[in-house]
């Protein structure tokens, strides 16, 4: 006979039935439904769709990618929960950080070859974190509680990555590359060094310096329960986080077998109007942050403005340490152009995005104008984006 988990946990059927619930169900249903639609569809779809016919088949593609995205974070957000900062927020940003590749990469190497797609997406991620999710987050907080505070520490070593990295990914391929783009040997440098600096974050983050990531309050309060150690949880849970992972790859597998056919859609989309490239950034940034900008107001209204920090900081840094040298070692094996050189407009745009974000962290208190003045930033990127 089988043993159990660990005593008083929960059978492997027990927790089956309580994760895979209806909603979990329903997401399934429809990404997978999705996926065999267009499989069997597909030989009717060649050659150039009508109008409305193009809306309405682009409109349903990127609903169930949302549905699908936002099962992802469900189940990625229960595993947070579970887990603990920092752990938890971890697996959340990873999470999102893999629909995001797959996305970039089905644009990068689809029908258009768009040499742009990533420095457009991640600057367009950039944007929505850092001043439309983040200032609206710190808009509210401040107007519920009237001053929010943050761990400086922790926050500052997620502003100094995104600094270097931001620099590095956006202002430097223009200044020792060739045509925006990193040569191959600079691409493979640029790829190993930021993993490895992301790499000795997270040891730390996860090790010595893993309270400067708890709120505030948790740190401070005397008789704040102790969180049991990661081992212990592991071991005590063990069914329920197995089950909510492989749940979490059954429902992502279908936004990769979608992702093809919402590049395609994108390209005839943007040509057939003539818009600007840089929209497909956009709504891929759209698209994968929508569940977690969700998550992060939750988290501040429930007076979590550290977790908040975590979401959007840890969701950006890891973006710009994963998806970049991705997209980079990527485009070296199959030889697609990467251009990731941005507009002086973008960097200038950027530059003051981290600026408020560090005098903001260095701030005993944050409040809400803090907040007014990022969503001031996000309206005038989406200025720049048509001007």
């Amino acid at each position: 006979m089988t043993p159990p988990d660990a005593p008083g946990a929960p059978s492997f059927a027990a927790a089956l039935r309580r994760i895979l619930d209806r909603p979990a169900l329903t997401r399934l249903l429809i990404g997978w439904g999705a996926v065999l639609a267009l499989a069997h569809a597909a030989p009717a779809l060649v050659g150039p769709l009508p109008g409305l016919a193009l809306i309405a088949l682009f409109g349903a593609v990127v609903a169930v990618i949302v549905i699908a995205a936002g099962g992802v974070v469900a189940q990625a957000e229960a595993l947070a929960q579970r887990l603990g900062d920092p752990y938890g927020t971890l697996v959340l940003t990873l999470s999102i950080v893999v629909i995001e590749v797959i996305l970039i990469a089905a644009v990068m190497l689809g029908p258009g070859q768009s040499a742009t797609i990533a420095r457009d997406s991640v600057m367009a991620v950039s944007m929505i974190i850092m001043n439309l999710v983040l200032g609206l987050c710190l808009l509210i907080g401040g107007l519920r509680q009237g001053q929010l505070a943050l761990q400086r520490v922790g926050t500052s070593a997620y502003l100094v990555l995104l600094v270097l990295l931001g620099a590095t990914a956006f202002a430097l391929p223009a200044q020792i590359g060739e045509a925006g783009q990193f040569r191959p040997v600079q691409a493979v440098v640029v790829a190993a060094l930021t993993m490895g600096l992301y790499a000795l974050f997270l040891w730390r983050q996860m090790g010595a310096q893993a309270a400067e990531f708890q709120e505030v309050e948790f740190r401070e309060a005397v008789d704040a329960p102790a969180r049991p150690p990661l081992r212990t949880v592991l071991r005590e849970h063990r069914a329920e986080l197995l089950l909510r992972t492989g749940l979490l790859v059954a429902t992502v597998l279908p936004i990769v077998l979608l992702a093809e056919h919402m590049a395609a859609l994108v390209e005839d989309g943007l040509s057939r109007l003539g818009a600007p490239h840089a929209l497909a950034g956009l709504l891929i940034a759209m698209i994968v942050f929508t569940p977690e900008s969700l998550t992060a107001v939750r988290a501040v209204l429930g007076g979590e403005v550290q977790r908040v920090a975590n979401l959007c900081h840890g969701a950006l840094v890891s973006t710009y340490a994963l998806t970049i040298p991705t997209v980079l070692l990527l485009g070296l094996v199959t030889a697609a152009p990467v251009v990731l050189a941005e507009s002086g407009a973008n960097l200038l745009l950027l530059g003051v995005t981290f600026a408020l974000a560090a005098i903001s962290a260095a701030s005993p208190r944050v409040t809400a104008v803090h907040g007014a003045a990022h969503l001031m930033l996000f309206a005038l990127y989406v200025l720049a984006l048509f001007a």
